[in-house]
């Protein structure tokens, strides 16, 4: 298959490069990072889109989403597929996919979980908006460069999937830091910490596959001084998605709040930039209650 690639930064840079090592045929561009092993360079976004079976975009917001698909839907062949797999605002998402039918083209929205570590590995979850059609005929591409790809419905669809389990991350991650950091002052011991709650009704992934202590649990960023993973300021950027969806819908998520203004904090005024997620655990155990 001929593949156009649009965004080669930390994540679609080893997704493309685990295209190409399948066999595909992968043209890509960026503005700034190399060219992974296997992709030929194009000289333009819509030099990467013309004459292609699917164009991959992997952007950073929904604005840059918007300029980037008014040059690649031009360009691209009627009947072919654009697949963003970006986590954007839904209603950019919802902007494009419109355009792009207009063009005669399959759109899918479809982020991603699993980090960089997943996009190297090839173990990513797709969580894909659009049609049935555009779907199965990127099927095959998701199952190269992730374990699980999963049909969420409708244009903007995916998006809407990622955000609300985004926010239950970023809100159960904040719950899991505060409860080690009063167990830390009650005189509770970590690991019997999480061999109670790893084993009950305190259950998450947060606690029992991505521990915010070090040295407790399997192997996670905590054991390496927080280096992300998933950096807090992608957290953020994700609950304000999860926010701005709400109050577009006009629904009540107080904990979805209290998360994004938690995660802003320590993302703007607490050193949190650059640092896991999970470092809200070492925020909490220096915070007294006042």
């Amino acid at each position: 298959m001929k593949i156009g690639f649009i965004g080669l930064g930390n994540m679609g840079g080893p997704m493309a490069a685990n295209l190409s090592a399948a066999g595909h045929e992968v043209t890509g561009f960026d503005l700034s990072a190399p060219m992974p092993a296997g992709v030929t360079a194009a000289t333009s976004a819509a030099h990467a889109a013309t004459g292609m079976d699917v164009v991959i975009t992997m952007l950073p917001n929904g604005a840059i989403l918007r300029s980037v698909a008014a040059e690649l839907i031009p360009a691209m062949t009627a009947g072919t597929v654009l697949c963003d797999c970006s986590t954007v605002d839904v209603d950019s998402t919802r902007v494009v996919a419109e355009q792009a039918a207009a063009a005669g083209l399959d759109a899918l929205d479809a982020p991603v979980s699993g980090g960089v570590g997943g996009a190297t590995a090839g173990t990513l979850t797709f969580m894909v908006g659009g049609s049935d059609a555009g779907f199965a005929a990127v099927k095959p591409l998701f199952d190269i460069m992730g374990q699980k790809a999963v049909h969420c419905g409708d244009a903007g669809a995916g998006q809407s999937a990622k955000i609300c389990n985004n926010m239950i991350l970023g809100v159960t991650m904040i719950a899991t830091c505060e409860a080690f950091a009063l167990a830390d002052k009650l005189g509770l011991s970590r690991e019997k910490m999480f061999d109670v709650v790893s084993t009950s009704s305190g259950y998450s992934w947060s606690m029992n596959a991505y521990c915010p202590a070090p040295g407790v649990g399997p192997k996670s960023p905590a054991d390496n001084d927080y280096t992300p993973g998933f950096a807090a300021e992608l957290m953020l950027k994700d609950l304000r998605l999860s926010q701005q969806a709400a109050e577009s819908v006009d629904a009540d998520t107080p904990m979805g709040q209290a998360a994004a203004a938690l995660y802003t904090e320590f993302v703007e005024a607490e050193g949190g930039k650059g640092k896991d997620f999970s470092a809200m655990l070492p925020r909490f155990e220096k915070r007294g209650r006042g």
